[in-house]
């Protein structure tokens, strides 16, 4: 056991060229350390409200929405910002959302919806990217604060309680199937077929 580390610890203090394997290791091991504490740090800090409403585009837009829907201001206190329900919380789909998030950056970049007449323009499609994205993930953000189980449907009007009784228990529909514009002016929904 001992000729074992002896040779484990000759193996670690050989010199790479000017610098031990040992001293090698550790500072690779010290440099990954710092790496994923500064990205673990800034993927943190680009998934606050801040960050989000840092641009124009969205502060003066759905941001002031935002402000006027129950998910902002309740009796409860409890309060959704952005990263609530625009980004997962487990942290692999919070990267791959982050990735798809890239998008958005260019569109910052390139001006694509700088001016209140250029969001409104490109709204709907930006509204039903989000759709599309919610309803592949099952309404994944939602179910964060939001929970079929915890529900009661006691408390709830008749129709809301007879739909998320059929729809939630079925898996037949999705949040985003019901609500959406519950936290920001729908686009124009003209000409979409079954849109009540």
């Amino acid at each position: 056991m001992i000729s074992l580390l002896k040779k484990f610890w000759t193996i670690l203090s050989k010199p790479a060229v000017h610098l031990s394997l040992g001293f090698l290791t550790l500072g690779g091991f010290m440099a990954g350390v710092i790496f994923w504490g500064a990205f673990n740090t800034t993927l943190e800090y680009t998934n606050t409200e801040e960050f989000c409403i840092g641009c124009h585009e969205m502060r003066n837009n759905v941001y002031e929405e935002l402000q006027t829907t129950i998910h902002f201001s309740n009796r409860s206190g409890v309060r959704a910002t952005c990263p609530d329900c625009h980004v997962p919380h487990n942290w692999t789909d919070k990267i791959a959302r982050k990735m798809q998030a890239s998008k958005e950056v260019w569109g910052k970049i390139f001006g694509t919806i700088n001016t209140r007449e250029k969001f409104q323009e490109k709204r709907r499609e930006l509204a039903e990217h989000e759709w599309v994205r919610l309803k592949a993930n099952n309404s994944l953000e939602c179910r964060n604060c939001h929970s079929a189980e915890s529900m009661d449907y006691t408390a709830q009007s008749p129709r809301a309680a007879v739909a998320h009784s059929k729809y939630l228990a079925t898996g037949e529909k999705t949040c985003i199937d019901c609500h959406k514009g519950i936290a920001h002016e729908l686009p124009d929904m003209t000409g979409v077929p079954d849109w009540n």
